[in-house]
């Protein structure tokens, strides 16, 4: 089969697949909650540091090897050094078979809240409606207690639409997508903050608990010991709220950038894929905090108790506050899940094709027959998380899978560069156009982002050693959280078991490359 790799059309084009594939449902639901949860306004503090002290610099470094390597995350591994293959393997099998299994199933969840809006189907207890009705919850993650049948069905156009989308060559299937999407989520998100500014009680919380800063919560020279500690609890939040919300540590953006011609202004790419990203949490943010806050003034509640993070924050307190809109709630009941399922599809179809990359890069595969594949098996595998008990086991199976999974393989990555390949040349590489990365970027490669990385790893080690996570039994800490991780390796180990064919591993010009996208 022709070894010939697929290609961007434009530049635009690839900023909004790498733009598309960072923002996703965390955007909107994670990033909100955290910042009322980590003092507000004061909590972009230690947000915006990570992304200058982690954020970029890794961008920069991912961007940096896919480009110059032309290959898949394990494909540019490989040609660095063969044995750093198993590294290059290890993330698109996690981004692949440990997030997107469950976060489809979330997209999916989003597919079923959409329609649900045109009839408010939700009723007077959204809360009720979406754990006992909906989900139908069980009573422990060792009681799947069967499929759920709605979530199965919306789960599978799910995995229907990424398999449209993935199934052609990058330039038709996700540059095209992404080039109607993303403009798409732009417009739909800044009509939803404008209505919601529109209402009640929204600037007061937006002001009074988004935008107030709360700097106790992030002094890390505090006083008391007590509160040093709660204090670098937020800044680790902080860091890996950016690692994970920019894609960082999945192979994705190796992958993205090794479809990019060779005259390419690398780091202005890197510098406005993590801004415009983080750009749109804050903007997003406005509207979760201005519909809060309005539905706590309609209901004469305090705001912190109007509140909720993660899943509830979109199918609970989002429904309850569309519920008592003066008008149009339906509308927007449907705009706010349309714009959840643009996010998620977006992110979604990344995940697939960095592994889909990856094994047409290896094994020379069609590249319609290994997506074909992928998806059914990633349908077959999310079929544990539509069961009554899915909640459960995708809470454990996230907080293993993003605080081990991903920022030890950004970790990993930072070592292997930084020490053992040389960040000087990859420097030099980044700079032959356009924009210039300036010789500290070696300094945080090699010293300060793996010191940070490794104090993310630690403090999550510690914590999950010292108290179960979210009070679960041990054994199913250790099944559905280190086991899914273990046979991550394993997938990983097995893959990079087989060896290249020798020219695969040679660098190769490509027809085009010497073309400049703009």
């Amino acid at each position: 089969m022709s070894d010939t790799r697929g290609s961007w059309h434009s530049n635009l084009g690839f900023l909004m697949a790498a733009i598309g594939s960072a923002i996703g449902l965390g955007n909107v639901w994670r990033f909100s909650y955290m910042a009322h949860e980590h003092g507000g306004g004061a909590f972009l503090v230690p947000y915006f540091t990570a992304l200058l002290l982690a954020g970029i610099p890794i961008m920069l470094l991912e961007y940096g090897i896919g480009h110059r390597e032309k290959g898949s995350s394990p494909l540019s591994f490989a040609r660095l050094d063969r044995r750093f293959e198993t590294l290059g393997w290890w993330m698109p099998v996690v981004a692949m078979f440990g997030i997107m299994l469950y976060y489809s199933v979330i997209i999916g969840w989003c597919v079923n809240y959409f329609f649900y809006s045109f009839t408010l189907a939700w009723g007077a207890d959204p809360q009720d409606f979406f754990f006992n009705s909906f989900l139908q919850l069980s009573d422990s993650a060792t009681n799947l207690g069967g499929i759920r049948m709605p979530v199965l069905l919306a789960t599978l156009l799910v995995w229907i639409l990424c398999w449209l989308i993935c199934y052609q060559d990058v330039r038709h299937g996700i540059e095209r997508a992404s080039v109607i999407f993303m403009p798409l989520l732009f417009l739909l998100t800044l009509i939803m903050v404008a209505w919601t500014l529109s209402l009640e009680g929204a600037r007061e919380a937006i002001t009074g608990h988004y935008l107030k800063p709360d700097w106790a919560k992030i002094n890390l020279l505090a006083a008391e010991p007590e509160a040093r500690a709660a204090a670098a609890k937020v800044w680790a939040a902080a860091f890996g709220q950016i690692f994970f919300t920019l894609s960082l540590g999945f192979g994705i953006m190796i992958t993205y950038a090794s479809y990019l011609p060779a005259k390419n202004n690398i780091a202005r790419n890197a510098v406005l894929t993590c801004v415009i990203n983080c750009t749109y949490s804050l903007i997003a943010g406005l509207a979760v905090f201005g519909i809060v806050g309005f539905m706590a003034a309609a209901q004469g509640v305090p705001f912190n108790e109007a509140i909720k993070g993660g899943p509830q924050l979109a199918f609970v307190v989002f429904p309850k506050a569309i519920s008592q809109l003066p008008a149009f709630n339906s509308l927007f009941g449907v705009l706010f899940f349309l714009v959840l399922v643009i996010a998620g599809l977006t992110s979604g179809v990344s995940l697939i094709e960095a592994f889909a990359c990856s094994l047409t890069d290896k094994f020379s595969w069609s590249r319609q027959q290994v997506v074909t594949v992928l998806c059914l098996a990633g349908f077959l595998g999310s079929l544990i998380f539509m069961t009554r008990a899915g909640l459960y086991i995708l809470d454990i199976a996230d907080h293993f899978i993003t605080n081990y999974g991903l920022v030890l393989g950004g970790l990993l990555q930072c070592v292997l560069i930084g020490w053992l390949v040389g960040i000087e040349d990859l420097r030099r590489y980044l700079n032959r156009v356009g924009s210039t990365v300036p010789r500290i970027w070696n300094f945080f490669i090699r010293y300060l982002t793996p010191l940070l990385l490794t104090s993310l790893l630690v403090l999550a080690l510690f914590g999950d050693l010292k108290e179960n996570y979210g009070s679960y039994p041990t054994d199913q800490l250790l099944g559905y959280g280190v086991g899914w991780l273990l046979l991550c390796l394993l997938a990983a180990l097995v893959l990079a078991f087989r060896p290249w064919l020798a020219n695969k591993l040679k660098r190769k010009h490509r027809p085009g490359e010497d073309e400049l996208l703009v």
